[in-house]
């Protein structure tokens, strides 16, 4: 970690929806550190200003969860970046699916950190590897939302933080595009439940619930991740590097 003065990342990385440092959060007496983790939407649409806006957050990892089919359709333009690129697609089945079984955020949640747990695993491995690290997905909201705040409650952050951070990404998201996607989305599943909280939403309680279950399964996050492959070592330096 460098100890350069952090910039203000969401008004920097244009082309970048849904970006954003989770630095300043509470964690007990601490505070996560900022200019460290960094979370976002795809990168399709980040012109030059944002190419040179993420060189001068000193990014030097990439973690994208998107599967094989959403890369190719909506390659990220980082071209001429110096960083490492770390796939981890995180859901075993297509994206299309979730809305084909009209899944809830609750069961979409529950089957990544059940199927995918060792994914989730390698993501955190990745957010201790290099830093600044940026973790993305399409939009930023649900695979993103769900293992930056696994790495976060893992480092010592205060629940109510990660939940909090988490739910953010509503604000995040621009009307028009959430009005642009839903249209469509309606057209494929006109008698779907589901839709606008899969494509809109990140409601507080969802990730309270998660959180929640983590706890009752394994004792808390850490030893969910603990569980599933990470070591003593690198769980201690994931709170090193993420915590001030």
């Amino acid at each position: 970690m460098t100890g350069r003065r952090p910039l203000p990342a969401q008004s920097l990385v244009s082309g970048a929806m849904n970006f954003r440092d989770v630095g300043g959060l509470s964690a007990g007496s601490s505070r996560t550190r900022e200019g460290v983790l960094f979370r976002s939407g795809n990168l399709t649409a980040v012109d030059e200003p944002g190419r040179a806006a993420i060189a001068a957050l000193g990014i030097r990892r990439i973690i994208d969860l998107r599967a094989d089919d959403e890369v190719i359709t909506a390659p990220s333009r980082i071209d001429g970046l110096d960083l490492v690129t770390q796939r981890v697609p995180l859901f075993l089945g297509s994206v299309a699916s979730f809305f084909d079984d009209d899944l809830s955020l609750d069961d979409m949640y529950r089957r990544i950190v059940e199927d995918s747990a060792e994914r989730v695993v390698d993501v955190v491995r990745g957010i201790v590897s290099d830093q600044p690290v940026l973790v993305h997905c399409t939009v930023g909201k649900d695979r993103t939302g769900v293992t930056v705040a696994f790495a976060l409650a893992a480092a010592g952050a205060d629940e109510q933080s990660v939940i909090d951070d988490y739910a953010r990404t509503e604000a995040f998201l621009p009307p028009e595009r959430n009005r642009a996607v839903l249209e469509r989305l309606r057209r494929h599943y006109p008698t779907s439940t589901h839709i606008e909280d899969l494509a809109t939403r990140s409601p507080a309680r969802v990730m309270a619930t998660l959180l929640s279950a983590a706890g009752a399964s394994y004792g808390d996050v850490a030893s969910y991740l603990l569980a599933h492959g990470l070591t003593d070592d690198e769980l201690r330096e994931l709170r090193r590097v993420l915590i001030a």
